[in-house]
């Protein structure tokens, strides 16, 4: 490959150029954009060392290129800013050694061959000189080309030494596996489980951070296998980890819970980017293992594992540091994940169909998104049929909704009318008449309008207030 070619299409990088020759300090181009390059992927980050003081290259090549202001981080050693529509990272180079009870390194200033030794795998220990004497020549001590151009990544130096000095480098191994579709080298896998204990010493943040970029590349299976497959499943997310070796019910689904998750989390992830959508797909049978039961002529049930992982999930988010402005959407698709399919049947009435809109909500499309996704079947007639049925039911749905404006759905009957109608203060006895007018609206004994839901209110008041 031609690098120089590649390189000049970015006049700035020989403004960088000069200034490191006017500095008299060397510059590369190191990491994930030098190996992009080789892969032909987009990539909109380039992360420049300097054999010398990378803040004071920043600051000036800035002041070169028009920029005011740029972001520093004196403790790190690392400034960046952005310019055009790249994102510019510039650090000094330097060696590293490790405390095992910390993953912070303690760094000194270094030579470029200290800063590659320190690289986490060979495909991101890649340096392209930006020098005039050798502007686009590729440095690769660890024969990374070879790696990408095999697909395979390896540490540059023993895996054990590598996880032992940062064990968040075993999640990030994995990440890239997935977002790459690339191989891990057996040393790794060997490694991992050997140091998986170790990820304890790192923060949930990164760990959580890390397996989430799992969630989000193309075919998240690939990192979630391995994951289990080390062992390091078992120590990050322990839920997920039991449901291997959890049969199903032979005449239904092909793989065990865990493997038939798997499936479900790409085919969530071929239809959506949404990562919450994809995670609601990861835990939708985490409560599997607790529900299990055999019945005999029938096998293995799982009764109630809707509710009960529902249920799991704010702990779940609680100690893995998960938004919990995210925990309604995946607790309502976990809980309601069984209800389309069992509304398949012609004699299903409009009220269920209501309870369901009106249960889903805004998310109802993604609730079918990820029932149709649990379709995992190897009988293609099978899941045909599976399919067609899901149709069904959201032409059902599409009919109540045309009929009954059940969108943003509640009582058209407010809180505040009742209070003033019954002489009431706030309180339970106002919001238990407001349920009592919404479950009549579902269950069709009136339109959701207000004319009849104000009728209805009037005819059912004294009842209600006959409790107080």
């Amino acid at each position: 490959m031609n690098f120089s070619a590649h390189l000049y299409k970015y006049d700035f990088l020989k403004v960088a150029s000069e200034v490191a020759k006017n500095q008299g300090e060397d510059i590369f181009l190191v990491g994930g954009f030098v190996r992009d390059l080789i892969l032909e992927r987009d990539c909109n980050e380039m992360d420049f060392l300097i054999v010398g003081n990378g803040i004071r290259f920043a600051e000036e090549f800035a002041r070169k290129v028009g920029i005011r202001e740029i972001v520093v981080y004196k403790n790190f050693g690392t400034a960046h800013f952005k310019l055009a529509d790249m994102k510019l990272e510039f650090v000094g180079a330097r060696k590293e050694s490790y405390n095992r009870n910390s993953r912070n390194p303690i760094v000194e200033t270094g030579s470029l061959n200290d800063d590659l030794d320190r690289r986490d795998f060979t495909i991101n220990a890649l340096a392209l000189s930006l020098n005039s004497k050798s502007f686009g020549e590729l440095i690769d001590k660890f024969d990374g080309q070879t790696d990408i151009e095999k697909k395979i990544i390896r540490t540059p130096i023993d895996s054990n030494r590598t996880f032992d000095d940062d064990p968040l480098r075993i999640l990030r191994a994995f990440r890239f596996a997935s977002q790459l579709n690339f191989q891990v080298d057996e040393s790794i896998i060997s490694a991992a489980r050997t140091m998986a204990e170790r990820l304890k010493i790192v923060s949930q943040e990164r760990i959580t951070d890390e397996f989430m970029k799992i969630l989000a590349s193309p075919k998240p299976s690939i990192g979630l296998k391995l994951l289990y497959e080390s062992g390091v499943m078992k120590i990050i997310f322990p839920e997920i980890d039991n449901l291997a070796g959890v049969d199903q019910r032979k005449d239904f689904h092909h793989k065990d819970v865990f493997y038939h998750t798997c499936k479900v989390v790409d085919n969530t992830s071929a239809v959506s980017e949404n990562v919450w959508l994809r995670f609601a797909a990861l835990v939708h049978d985490i409560a599997k293992p607790h529900t299990k039961r055999f019945v005999e002529g029938i096998g293995w049930t799982f009764h109630g594992h809707e509710e009960l992982g529902a249920r799991m999930m704010k702990q779940i988010f609680e100690r893995m540091k998960l938004p919990l402005n995210k925990l309604d959407y995946v607790e309502k698709l976990v809980r309601l994940h069984l209800r389309p399919i069992a509304l398949v049947d012609e004699e299903v009435t409009d009220s269920a169909i209501r309870r369901l809109i009106v249960s889903a909500d805004e998310d109802l499309d993604d609730l079918i998104t990820l029932c149709r996704a649990d379709i995992t079947s190897k009988n293609l007639s099978k899941v045909s049929r599976y399919l067609e049925n899901y149709e069904i039911v959201m032409q059902k749905v599409k009919d109540v909704r045309q009929k009954d404006h059940l969108r943003a759905f509640q009582s058209p009957v407010r809180g505040d009318e009742i209070m003033r109608v019954c002489n009431i203060p706030p309180s339970k006895l106002v919001g238990e008449i407001k349920k009592a007018i919404e479950e009549a609206i579902l269950d069709g004994k009136i339109e959701n309008n207000y004319e009849e839901a104000y009728n209805y209110f009037l005819k059912i008041k004294d009842e209600f207030l006959k409790k107080k």
